[in-house]
């Protein structure tokens, strides 16, 4: 069975994505949301943070006042736009392997790579193939991460 949190992150993107406007940005109530999923409003809390961070491809924007709006909008990819900021705040000079991970993921949801893209830039920086190097594996794998994106050869 599914858990709460799951069935919650799943009602969240399907919002997304049917977003009348088109613009993949929706609008909810936290206190609203948490009463439709019997549930704390902290659970939605720990939803957002937890599956809809920026690293996954998601901006999420909290109103106080009026009830708790949340806005929250998929990240859209663009050569030169969001993609490129994401390289440079994201990853910075270093960057663990669990972190990375979610980046390529969210590139492979938002069909900027491909599964096997995907599969071969984790294979490049796990830790495994990372040990050889003298330093520090997160500084190592932040500048091949980086280039991997940056060259723009996927897609």
């Amino acid at each position: 069975m599914a858990r709460l949190s799951d069935i919650i992150e799943v009602f969240i993107k399907t919002m997304i994505e049917k977003d009348d406007n088109n613009n993949s940005v929706i609008e909810i109530k936290r206190n609203e949301l948490a009463n439709q999923f019997s549930c704390a409003p902290s659970q939605i809390n720990y939803v957002l943070t937890t599956r809809f961070s920026s690293d996954k491809g998601y901006h999420v924007e909290s109103k106080r006042g009026g009830g708790g709006y949340i806005k929250i909008s998929k990240i859209q990819y663009e050569k030169d736009g969001p993609l490129m900021e994401v390289i440079k705040e994201k990853i910075g000079n270093r960057i663990t392997y669990n972190s990375s991970k979610k980046i390529i993921d969210s590139l492979f949801e938002n069909g900027i790579i491909t599964e096997k893209e995907g599969y071969i830039m984790k294979s490049a920086i796990n830790d495994r193939c990372l040990t050889l190097f003298i330093g520090d594996i997160n500084e190592i794998r932040a500048k091949i991460l980086k280039s991997m994106i940056a060259t723009g050869v996927f897609r």
